[in-house]
């Protein structure tokens, strides 16, 4: 398992959030928000900008957490119903071209591995709507196979696919290749399930990419107050012995979405990080 971070959750500071993570130990991260520019939206000179700042630091590039298919399933119109993280709300007809842009920056940083979503949630998570999320990604997986990159299918609780068990489901109809799992067991306890060992147990055969935060449910109708990892419900240690007997050897990345009241982001982040490299250190072959 390695240790990285969406960098934004760290700062909009590219090369600061970098030189953060080099201090706890990680050699690589993840792409969502740099310098305020969402990752879909980089001029070319940002591009330059940050893998400049990445070979300084002898760095690469985890994954691209885009915001593919966070838009409604039935309206070209762009709509925001979750967090967007500074990306450009885009219609259903603007997506395709966006997600060819993401594997070109794919390309350009080096890496295989770009996030995707399932489309805001806007009614019940019906079969109809499952048939309709399996046959909205012909396209993109078709894209992916000939650029020859994998996209990583989030379960995000403001979007149809939620849980680990929905997530599953969606991947099974899906057995290609270029399609994993982003597993966040975060949004997975947002959206009222066990993230461990449930979630985890339905999705862990098709596992690329794990998002970490940690959180304590608040009265209903409010969602999780987030805290540093191992603070919240979620059962850490167990799951991160399990992803150790399963062999996992990829990234765990930080979005903790935690902020400790009167701090910054950076200040709910480094906790979090030196959090995840104990379990990481812990949960190593021969530790």
């Amino acid at each position: 398992m390695q240790l990285t971070a969406i960098t934004d959750e760290i700062s909009q500071d590219f090369e600061h959030a970098l030189d953060v993570l080099a201090e706890y130990g990680a050699r690589a991260a993840e792409l969502r928000g740099l310098w305020n520019v969402n990752i879909a939206d980089l001029t070319r000179e940002d591009v330059r900008r940050a893998k400049r700042a990445l070979s300084e630091r002898a760095m690469r590039v985890a994954c691209l957490a885009t915001p593919f298919f966070k838009c409604d399933l039935d309206d070209a119109a762009p709509a925001v119903a979750g967090r967007m993280h500074l990306a450009r709300p885009r219609g259903m007809d603007e997506q395709m071209a966006m997600l060819r842009r993401c594997c070109e920056l794919a390309h350009a940083f080096d890496t295989d591995l770009i996030r995707v979503f399932t489309f805001w949630r806007r009614d019940a998570y019906t079969p109809d709507i499952e048939d309709r999320i399996v046959a909205a990604f012909d396209e993109p997986l078709r894209l992916a196979e000939r650029e020859q990159v994998t996209l990583a299918l989030e379960n995000e609780h403001a979007c149809y696919v939620g849980t680990g068990a929905e997530t599953a489901r969606v991947l099974e109809r899906l057995p290609s290749p270029n399609l994993r799992a982003c597993w966040d067991p975060g949004n997975a306890y947002s959206a009222g399930e066990t993230p461990y060992p449930d979630g985890y147990e339905a999705v862990r055969a098709r596992v690329a990419h794990v998002h970490i935060k940690d959180g304590v449910m608040q009265p209903e109708g409010e969602g999780p107050r987030w805290c540093v990892v191992g603070e919240g419900d979620i059962d850490y240690p167990g799951h991160f012995a399990a992803l150790a007997r399963d062999g996992y050897a990829g990234f765990i990345s930080l979005e903790t979405h935690y902020i400790p009241a009167g701090g910054t982001p950076e200040d709910g982040s480094r906790p979090c990080l030196a959090a995840l490299r104990r379990l990481i250190e812990a949960n190593q072959p021969n530790a």
